[in-house]
């Protein structure tokens, strides 16, 4: 009977704590991961401040690690007939950086363009002309990201076959950096990466008279911004 007691005893707390970790499974089940998705009476009502805002505080609940809980499954399903994304972000190829995350936005929410080096060319100045006068996004991100390695070649002045041509389309003013002209020189290459930035946030507004009239309508918005690879938070250039 005490062998009894005692083996009671060992095995009582075991159950507390797997009582405890059912519990705890309940509470985390209960905040049910969301399928909703931006409908088009919201997208049209909403203000390219608005958007921007939104694309703002995502990344806050990314760099916080609290992102909202998506039912993908249901976001697809749902936006099959249709969809209404608030923003284009134009961004690099690097697999580091990718929008959906780093904004923290579900299916249906964002258009992505992404090419090495975030720069903007007849191709994808048409795909960000359809995806805002053709279907209503409210905002165009240009995201450029620290220690960029497109910036960087095309500061070394990299040939390889056809990545030759697309380093060309970087915008590399290094007149006021002091020290080595290379990708060494970690000013430099930061100063680079933010001009690139700003150069493709001018550039899409005056090649494409479609954007512009929008811009000038206030119905749009296009802005820069830089994300940094260690913090995973999104500086907004002014």
């Amino acid at each position: 009977m005490a062998q009894f007691s005692r083996t009671k005893t060992r095995i009582a707390p075991i159950f507390a704590g797997l009582l405890t970790l059912q519990v705890g499974c309940a509470t985390n089940q209960s905040a049910a991961p969301s399928g909703v998705v931006l409908t088009q009476q919201q997208q049209v009502s909403m203000t390219p401040d608005a958007a921007l805002a939104d694309l703002k505080a995502g990344n806050r609940r990314f760099v916080a690690g609290q992102t909202q809980g998506y039912d993908l499954l249901t976001q697809a399903k749902a936006t099959a007939s249709g969809q209404y994304p608030k923003a284009i972000i134009l961004g690099c190829l690097d697999s580091r950086v990718p929008p959906e995350m780093v904004f923290d936005q579900g299916i249906g929410d964002i258009f992505v363009g992404r090419v090495a080096g975030n720069f903007e060319n007849q191709d994808l100045l048409g795909s960000m002309e359809f995806g805002t006068k053709l279907a209503g996004s409210k905002l165009i991100v240009v995201l450029g990201h620290g220690s960029c390695g497109a910036v960087k070649g095309a500061i070394d002045q990299v040939e390889l076959g056809n990545l030759t041509a697309t380093l060309e389309n970087i915008n590399v003013d290094t007149s006021d950096i002091a020290g080595e002209r290379s990708s060494k020189n970690k000013t430099l290459v930061a100063s680079v990466i933010e001009s690139n930035v700003r150069q493709t946030v001018r550039d899409i507004q005056s090649r494409s008279p479609v954007i512009a009239d929008l811009v000038e309508q206030g119905e749009l918005k296009v802005v820069g911004a830089i994300y940094n690879l260690d913090t995973g938070r999104v500086s907004w250039l002014d």
